[in-house]
């Protein structure tokens, strides 16, 4: 029998992930690339795609401290059968900012302060320092003067200072009040002020390197003048692959499923996969997508392999929970545009903009900062590129369905309404199990009742197609494709099974909207009617869509008071 090596969910700690016989993926071959750089770098992605992994494998090949365990913990990885001159020759400080609480400026700045105290503690314990020149730091009474402190003290050492999830708490600030996140990162500001020293100390030769890892580039914009040194990879083409999986190296971690169900269609497991989470390109020349890493992980982990079924669940709650927190910057500016661009992505799946450099608030924040803020957290990623504009696209089917709970709740909350989520997902269920359509026809014309007669100057088909898309993504059984492309024909909605649920029917949705009082000319509703089923007949006529089966195809017309629902044969 095939010995297996464990799935390191959550584990961001090279050395034990390594030792513990856990499947690895070998980034290590990017430090060689790494050591050609500036010796100040900073590389930002979204949340949950390894980089406390990679800035921990940096840590143990470069810090003299482990130099006696190198051979044991690198000797299977590229750097470690192609070791630079570099390794183990530093001394490492290592800086992370996770943890701080950020309910008031008072509660930040306490927070900071002892978290500094903490990691300027632990280097110190490391190269056996004197354990009284640690209370030299502690008395001082802010970050600031406590790395002045400190690098007086080590003013002799050779550092490399990693930085990982360096605007942690500072995102977090950011959602909740602009004028506390200027307060605190702003000119003057203590953070600010902190990394003001940390570039003294690379000009003064202590810090001979640095690595800073995070999300978005917002905190870096904020500090610029005063931390002007870093050199970003972030968009750089070399680095597209740093940080997530290639499909290649997707299918490596497949292999763990392939070995316990042989029979399992491996073709369609992979495309599944890149349905759910592949689709991320970080830079506009790069060749290929990446994969969010920790997903995928996720998905092998939790595979249920007793029966070769697919976990139930595809996306960690630990992870959605960290999606929906970061979802709190979508109120940053004008939140009418930023709303815009969310239902303009959620009908068309995509949304074009100039991709910014920087994003400076004093001068404003607008509708190109905000796409530019959705890209760096991994909302939307790059598509295409239009002359100076970049196209962007929601990346995978996973991201989708967190932007429809978070349109859901925008709705609820502008047009002082609430769903019946469980009226909504036995109404589903109908649909899944019995083909019954009539709690699901109530449920949509409820909610079409109470939006269109609010709005109903606006409301056209457009809006009727995301607000069934909302609806429907309420629950996870079915996969829900919208406008997909089949032979240059694009159903509106495509219910289709979603592993692993054993669901009985599918369906195709087409949507047709009359403006109100133009029904009442005779003919106009009979126009739409006919102009839909005629549309559904030809989809039906497509191979793929032929092939499917148990789907049944229905037109849907409203015109914001009535609601027919019409099955076609």
């Amino acid at each position: 029998m095939i010995k297996l090596k464990k799935i390191p969910y959550g584990v961001s700690n090279f050395k034990k992930l390594i030792l513990d016989d856990s499947l690895y993926i070998d980034k290590t071959y990017f430090i060689e690339l790494l050591e050609s750089k500036h010796n100040f770098l900073s590389f930002l992605r979204p949340r949950r795609f390894g980089k406390s992994l990679f800035i921990s494998t940096l840590q143990y090949y470069y810090d003299e401290y482990y130099k006696n365990d190198f051979e044991a913990i690198f000797k299977d990885t590229y750097i470690g059968k192609n070791p630079t001159k570099l390794k183990s020759s530093y001394k490492v400080l290592f800086l992370e900012f996770s943890g701080i609480e950020t309910t008031s400026i008072e509660t930040i700045y306490d927070d900071f302060s002892s978290k500094i105290d903490t990691l300027l503690r632990t280097y110190l314990d490391r190269y056996e320092y004197d354990i009284n020149l640690f209370e030299i730091i502690k008395n001082k009474k802010s970050p600031q003067k406590k790395i002045e402190a400190f690098f007086e003290i080590v003013k002799d050492d050779k550092i490399y200072l990693l930085i990982d999830e360096y605007d942690n708490f500072a995102n977090s600030i950011l959602g909740n009040s602009l004028d506390t996140f200027k307060e605190v990162l702003g000119k003057g500001g203590f953070v600010r002020s902190f990394y003001e020293v940390i570039k003294t100390a690379t000009q003064t030769g202590v810090v001979d390197k640095m690595f800073l890892t995070g999300v978005t580039q917002i905190t870096m914009d904020s500090m610029t003048s005063g931390f002007n040194i870093i050199e970003d990879i972030t968009k750089d083409e070399d680095f597209n692959e740093l940080a997530g999986f290639t499909l290649k190296e997707t299918k490596k971690v497949l292999k763990y499923i392939f070995a316990q169900c042989e029979r399992i269609d491996k073709e369609k497991l992979v495309n599944e996969m890149i349905k759910l989470y592949n689709g991320y390109k970080f830079s506009i020349d790069a060749k290929e997508k990446v994969f969010n890493s920790t997903m995928v992980m996720f998905f092998v982990k939790k595979f249920d392999t007793k029966r070769c079924k697919f976990p139930r669940e595809l996306l960690d709650t630990n992870v959605a929970s960290d999606y929906r927190k970061i979802m709190q910057l979508f109120s940053i500016g004008d939140t009418e545009d930023n709303y815009k661009v969310l239902k303009e992505l959620i009908d068309t799946n995509q949304t074009t903009a100039t991709l910014k450099s920087k994003i400076e608030f004093d001068k404003g924040f607008y509708r190109d900062d905000f796409v530019t803020l959705l890209y760096s957290m991994g909302f939307i990623t790059i598509k295409d590129i239009s002359l100076h504009r970049t196209i962007f696209t929601i990346p995978n089917y996973t991201i989708k369905t967190l932007y429809f709970e978070y349109f859901r709740m925008e709705l609820e909350k502008r047009n002082q309404i609430k769903f019946n989520t469980i009226e909504i997902e036995n109404a589903i269920t109908e649909l899944a199990l019995n083909k019954n359509l009539e709690l699901f026809q109530k449920e949509v014309k409820n909610v079409i009742n109470l939006l269109s007669n609010r709005d109903y100057m606006k409301f056209e088909e457009k809006h009727l197609k995301v607000i069934l898309l909302t609806i429907l993504n309420m629950t996870t059984f079915y996969y829900i494709k919208s406008e997909a492309e089949y032979n240059n024909n694009y159903p509106d909605i495509m219910l289709l099974k979603q592993e692993p649920f054993e669901v009985k029917f599918q369906y195709l949705f087409e949507l047709k909207w009359v403006k109100k009082g133009l029904n009442k000319r005779k003919g106009d509703w009979e126009k739409k009617k006919e102009e839909g089923i005629s549309q559904i007949k030809r989809y039906k006529q497509l191979k793929d869509i032929k092939n499917l089966k148990n789907l049944y195809s229905y037109l849907i017309i409203s015109d914001g008071n009535g609601l027919e629902v019409i099955e076609v044969e």
